[in-house]
Order: C-alpha cells, then structure tokens, then sequence
C-alpha cells in the first residue's frame, strides 16, 4: 500500500436499539463518503464509540465497511484493548476481515509505565503482519500515554507508520516529526487546526467531522496541500465552527446528530451516552448550513 494521506473520515458506529449494528446505514454512509473523494476510511476510532462496542459489535462494523468500501479507499480499523492477548487477536481478526491497516489504540486502567505501553504497540505492529499501523494516542481520556521517547522507538518499527495525536497540543506535533525524522507521517485529530497541521508537515487528517462535511474537508485538504495557505485558512474557518461544537458536546453524539440532520440512518449514541437535546442539535444544524453540508 501507498503512504497513508489525506481526508479519512472517523466513522460512527450505527447501533440499534436491540445492540445490532444498523449495517444499511453505514453501508451509505460509506458509498457516500468514498464517492465525495475521501481517501480512506476509519472505522473503530473515539467517532466510531469504540469503547462502548462488544468485540463481536466491532467486527460487524468492520466487515459491513470492508464489504461497503469494495476496495475502493484503504479501511483502517480501530483496534483496543487492555491487554496484549486481546489487542493482538482483535489486530489479526481486523486483517481476516479485509482491513488494509490498523489504527491502535490503548485503553487502560490501571497505569502502563513506558516499557508495557511500547510493548503492546509493537505486539500490534507484529501482529498486522505488515499492514501499516497508524498509532492514535488522545491523552485527554487515556489513562497512559506515549511519550515523545517512546513514540521515537517505535518510528524504527517498519509498519508504524504513521501517528495520529489527539492532544490539542500542535507544538507537540511539531515535536514527533523532529524526533522521528520523516519514518513516522502525522495526521491531525478534531481537537487540532488541520490547516495548521498542514503548514509544519502534516499529511492530513483522521477525524469525525469529515464524515458530516466531506467535501469541505477535502477542498481545505487540496488547499493545504497545494500550499495555497490563504485559501487554505478562507476554508478553514468554518469548518471551525464543527470543531468547537464536537468539543463542547459528545463527539459520537455530534456526529450522529449531524448525519441524522443530512439524512443517514446512525442511530443514537449507545447508552449511557444520550443524544443531543433540540437546542444542540439547532446549532449543528446552523452550523451544516453555514457550510454548504445541510
């Protein structure tokens, strides 16, 4: 496979009432998506509930996008765990089912100290055979994080290839690709300024709100990778607009408000998470419009 770039869309999870997973809607979802342009797709990641899903849950979702997709942009499937046992089979699972990449993820509950924390990465890594891992480390909601040494030992890992950093900290950002020396591409999270993220060397973004404005996103990414810079930030600003309203309200609640609006089958959240009330969901709204997506 080529080097990941680009727009890829975080995906929801549509799960019904009874726990099934609403695969007709994803299914749309994801022809809508790939026929926008995207270039790839992200099921399984914080968008995607993953931490509310059942392994038997995630698998559904992943085999309703593969099949979906046809092959058509690179499926790059959320896999986390607690533990390495579980972390590797769900990794070789992903791949039976078609995956062409896995974006690992790591839950924890009690604290992981550096050691134990590269070890389950590079256990995903051996267990991809060969298919890029894309690391995602948010350290807002996870309890133990990768840390700048050992986000540098694992660039030296031939299908680590990439990292996707949700900490709002650009500087950081900054900071990965002068330590990893071009082994290791950063994609920006929706807690980053993707246009910013462009300018130090970013390759593109994994994140929810492409799911609801596709288009958009993909004329802001052609903007930046062009190096057209004013018409980069023209777009950027309200595409903005989403970012804050995900960061004020539940992302995953966001983002199946939006789709709902636009016409998509997603369901709710999964309990406990609530849906937005009316008011929320009238801002969404207002901001879909402002850009064109409503």
């Amino acid at each position: 496979m080529s080097a990941l770039r680009g727009v890829f869309p975080y995906l929801v999870s549509p799960i019904a009432s009874d726990g099934s997973v609403m695969r007709e809607g994803l299914s749309d979802l994801v022809d809508h998506l790939v026929d926008a342009g995207v270039h790839g797709l992200t099921p399984l990641g914080s968008t995607g509930e993953f931490a509310y899903l059942s392994n038997a849950q995630r698998y559904e979702v992943v085999e309703t996008v593969v099949g979906a997709n046809r092959s058509r942009v690179p499926v790059v499937a959320g896999v986390a765990a607690t533990t390495i046992s579980d972390a590797t089979a769900q990794t070789r699972q992903m791949i039976g089912l078609g995956a062409d990449g896995i974006l690992a993820i790591l839950e924890a509950y009690f604290p992981i100290d550096d050691e134990g924390v590269e070890t389950y990465f590079r256990a995903i890594a051996d267990a991809a055979d060969g298919r890029p891992v894309v690391l995602y480390t948010n350290p807002n909601f996870q309890r133990s994080d990768l840390g700048l040494e050992v986000i540098e030992r694992l660039s030296h890992v031939d299908n680590i290839v990439s990292i996707k950093d949700a900490s709002s900290n650009t500087g950081r950002l900054l900071s990965i690709l002068e330590r990893t020396e071009g082994r290791l591409s950063v994609f920006a999270a929706s807690s980053h300024i993707p246009a910013c993220v462009m300018l130090i060397g970013g390759v593109g973004w994994m994140a929810g709100p492409a799911c609801c404005a596709p288009v958009q996103s993909l004329a802001l990414y052609q903007a930046a990778a062009s190096g057209d810079w004013s018409r980069a930030m023209e777009l950027q600003r309200p595409l903005w607009r989403l970012n804050e309203l995900f960061a004020h309200h539940s992302l995953a609640a966001c983002i199946k408000a939006a789709l709902s609006l636009q016409g998509f089958a997603v369901g709710d959240p999964v309990p406990p998470q609530k849906p937005l009330n009316e008011s929320a969901r009238d801002a969404i709204a207002q901001a879909l419009r402002a850009l064109g997506a409503l």
